[in-house]
């Protein structure tokens, strides 16, 4: 039985502790805050007893990741909720496109799109456990369903841009456009499709659904599993010298390249840390929390059925505004999303007051930018800034506090430009060794990049495993 400390208790470093402590290793977590979570903690951030989730909030991998199934994580208190419509996105005439669980219900609302938004990601949802197979792991690793792997690559590999042109309706293009816009970057390089197919196909196979009392419930889940197999986690505890981890037989470190490279030190051989020192990152969000009183007067009532809100307007606002933060400036109406968990999990709202959460995409380290947002807000909701008794802002700098993993109020944890998707953190055969013999990464730094799945840790876990079984 092997020692082992994995420092960062995000959904990650819980899922490689868990896994490494099932295997009958002596595992030991310890976590700066003095909670646990990282990007998936719940807090009462506007008024007592409303609860906001502080980053990620719904979870269209995470109900699918193998990880969390191999982990029976419904065991552990952990139970997913979904809403009556996946996502939404609002246009100015009062239209919407909508996302259903339902593809079928879905292409139907896209009237003169339906069929080709089933030709586009039909196969993919159908197949969906198999691509996430492959899909969630690093991009250099031998895929277990190539053919089926090989069609989501065909239609990951376009622009968004260009593959936006399969659409012909404003609706079906906005509502592509939007969710390809989570990459946080530029629509129209190559690569830029594949987060809005993994996330449309994701939506139809199992939904976007939140889970019940916040996504700290799945990092409870995460932490209960650890310790049914033995293992520990310590908060409060920061790690800023590998002196403190060193007595271990094997390290994971869930932190940000650069913070992996001032903790190890000079160990790290030379190229891993000049790699690691200048890993890049990608814009940011500014985040304002609400306590509304009764819902969003939206002027699309379906959107009142929504877990998740798309703001951008067309396509191409959403593409000229993703452009802009990229360049550093903060767009007069930048992208938004809107969640609005309390409709699939009641339990949030309290006496007829419910949380709404809103991010805007912004420049990385940009100034507040808390106006446009509500702008953005009012545009398609006008007057619900009249329903708002309470809210919480967090610019990029507060976000940065939150979880220092969120360089700049990067939340993607890293630039998804096409060299750094394929090889991210750095060019290696194992992305998750650095160098050092039982020292590997395992932050959302590494592939299969940000998201609630928990496939960075757990993937990192299985080369630490392959280690201590020399």
């Amino acid at each position: 039985m092997g020692r082992v400390v994995v420092v960062g208790s995000g959904p990650n470093g819980l899922s490689a502790a868990v896994r490494l402590a099932r295997a009958g290793h002596e595992v030991r977590v310890l976590e700066m805050s003095e909670r646990i979570g990282g990007g998936t903690r719940t807090s009462e951030l506007t008024l007592p007893g409303l609860l906001h989730d502080d980053c990620s909030a719904f979870h269209p991998t995470g109900v699918l990741s193998p990880a969390f199934e191999d982990l029976s994580l419904e065991d552990f208190g952990l139970r997913w909720l979904w809403p009556e419509i996946e996502m939404a996105h609002p246009l100015d005439d009062g239209s919407a496109g909508l996302l259903y669980r339902d593809i079928d219900r879905t292409a139907e609302a896209l009237g003169a799109d339906g069929a080709a938004w089933k030709q586009v990601f039909g196969p993919i949802a159908r197949h969906f456990g198999k691509v996430a197979d492959d899909a969630l792991k690093p991009v250099v690793s031998l895929p277990r369903h190539p053919f089926t792997l090989t069609g989501f690559g065909l239609r990951a590999a376009w622009p968004a841009t260009v593959l936006a042109r399969r659409f012909s309706t404003p609706q079906a293009k906005g509502l592509f456009a939007g969710v390809a816009a989570h990459q946080l970057g530029r629509l129209g390089g190559p690569l830029t499709s594949a987060i809005a197919v993994m996330l449309i196909a994701a939506g139809h196979a199992d939904g976007w659904p939140v889970a019940e009392g916040g996504s700290r419930a799945i990092t409870d889940a995460l932490a209960a599993a650890l310790a049914s197999y033995g293992g520990t986690i310590e908060t409060g505890h920061e790690v800023t010298d590998f002196a403190e981890v060193a007595g271990a037989d094997a390290v994971l470190l869930s932190t940000t390249p650069q913070a992996a490279a001032r903790i190890v030190g000079d160990r790290l051989p030379r190229r891993v840390a000049r790699a690691y020192r200048r890993y890049r990152y990608g814009p940011g969000v500014h985040r304002v929390e609400m306590a509304i009183r009764g819902d969003v007067p939206w002027t699309n009532p379906e959107c009142g059925k929504a877990g998740t809100v798309h703001l951008g307007g067309t396509i191409d606002e959403i593409v000229a505004a993703e452009r802009d933060i990229v360049r550093g400036r903060l767009p007069r109406r930048p992208f938004v999303l809107v969640g609005q968990q309390y409709l699939a999990d009641p339990s949030r709202s309290r006496d007829g007051i419910n949380p709404l959460w809103a991010y805007a995409h912004v420049p990385f380290g940009s100034r507040d930018a808390t106006e446009e947002l509500m702008g953005q807000l009012e545009r398609f909701a006008p007057g619900v800034s009249s329903q708002i008794v309470a809210t919480h802002v967090r610019d990029t700098a507060a976000m940065e506090t939150y979880n220092p993993n969120y360089v700049g109020g990067d939340i993607a944890a890293g630039a998804n430009d096409a060299r750094q998707v394929i090889f991210r953190p750095r060019p290696a055969a194992n992305p998750y060794e650095t160098g050092v013999p039982g020292v590997y990464l395992c932050s959302s730094a590494t592939p299969p990049s940000a998201g609630v799945h928990g496939m960075c840790g757990w993937n990192a876990a299985a080369a630490a495993l392959e280690y201590l079984a020399r």
